[in-house]
C-alpha cells in the first residue's frame, strides 16, 4: 500500500497548473492536512485554490479505486495518504494541525 500512496502523491502534483505543487507548497500557499488532501493555507489565491480542487479531485479517485481494491473504508485509506502526506512534506512548508496551519 505505502507504494502505492506514494504514487499517488507523485502523480496529483503534476498538473498543467502554472502553479505546481512544489511551488505553491515552498511559497506557502497550499498544505497537506491529515485527511489526505491538501488545504489553502490563508485563504490563498485563486490559482492555488484551483490547484488544490484539481489534486485534491483526482486523489479522491485514487483513494476510491484503491479503498475499492483493499475491502477497505476510503477513509481508512485517506488517513494513511494523509500521514505518509505530512511525513513527507518539506520542512517549512505548511501541515495542518487541528484546526491551525504550522511550518513542520
Amino acid at each position: 500500500m505505502k507504494k502505492i500512496l506514494l504514487i499517488v502523491l507523485s502523480i496529483c502534483s503534476m498538473t498543467a497548473f502554472a502553479l505546481d505543487l512544489d511551488a505553491a507548497k515552498s511559497q506557502g500557499l497550499v498544505g497537506e492536512r491529515p485527511d489526505g488532501y491538501l488545504g489553502v493555507v490563508h485563504g490563498g489565491s485563486a490559482e492555488a485554490v484551483a490547484l488544490v480542487k484539481d489534486i485534491n479531485y483526482k486523489r479522491r479517485l485514487v483513494y476510491e479505486e484503491i479503498a475499492a481494491k483493499r475491502g477497505t473504508s476510503i477513509e481508512a485509506v485517506e488517513a494513511t495518504a494523509g500521514a505518509k502526506a505530512i511525513e513527507k512534506t518539506e520542512p517549512g512548508n505548511f501541515i495542518l494541525k487541528g484546526d491551525h496551519w504550522v511550518r513542520k
